[in-house]
């Protein structure tokens, strides 16, 4: 099938290889961006490299094409107030793309030893879990994120962008731990993280703070777990 491959690409074209500099020139200029091109670009050839065959040149144009159309009708339409309804609906046209033209070609490809099918559904998920992952947890709990301007908002130093990768490399675990069918290991993640949030918390002494954090951290589990046994079906 098609379908692992080019949802494969479309996650290391859209998360993983787009700097938050391209996103921010794409919003500011919107088709004058050159970004605009270079990431639909990208598109189209990481979605080549994962097909991996001459026959399917077509498909990567169509993804590459189809990938700009929606991209540029985000561009156009979306606004501050929507920005999040936007996102998802970007998101639900690339995959929709996606799935019907694997209904259209199914063929099975023809993956070396190293890039089975199985390899590559693991490697897919350890994808999502990362910075698409981040994404839409940031995207679905920013109703409460904290206001900096906020009088009552607890301000701490923390290291340039601890959160995001604290909140990879933990959803990483807990996907290998199920992976390996280790649910204990979910159990171990869940208690140390308890443990060290446990005095921060206690030292805001802010209820919305800690509900804050207790939502991020359980969307953060809750997605990595389902990605675990979804693979595994």
């Amino acid at each position: 099938m098609i379908f692992l491959p080019l949802i494969l690409a479309h996650l290391l074209g859209d998360f993983v290889f787009q700097p938050n500099a391209w996103v921010k020139d794409k919003e500011q200029k919107k088709l004058a961006s050159p970004y605009l091109y270079i990431h639909v670009l990208l598109h189209t050839i990481l979605s080549f490299v994962f097909l991996w065959n001459l026959n399917y040149w077509w498909v990567a144009l169509v993804v590459g094409v189809t990938h700009f159309v929606i991209d540029a009708a985000k561009l156009q339409f979306q606004k501050t107030k929507n920005k999040r309804l936007w996102f998802f609906i970007d998101q639900f046209l690339h995959i929709a793309v996606i799935v019907a033209l694997s209904l259209i070609i199914k063929q099975n490809i023809d993956w070396s030893i190293i890039f089975n099918e199985t390899n590559l559904k693991l490697f897919t998920a350890a994808v999502f879990l990362t910075t698409p992952c981040s994404i839409i947890i940031k995207l679905l709990i920013s109703f409460w994120t904290p206001n900096p301007q906020d009088k009552d908002s607890v301000q701490t130093d923390s290291l340039a962008n601890a959160g995001k990768y604290i909140g990879i490399l933990e959803r990483l675990m807990v996907f290998v731990f199920i992976v390996v069918n280790h649910w204990e290991g979910v159990g171990f993640m869940i208690a140390a993280k308890s443990v060290f949030r446990f005095s921060d918390l206690a030292q805001a002494k802010q209820r919305k703070l800690t509900e804050y954090v207790l939502i991020g951290t359980l969307l953060s589990f809750g997605i990595a777990i389902l990605t675990g046994i979804l693979v595994q079906i």
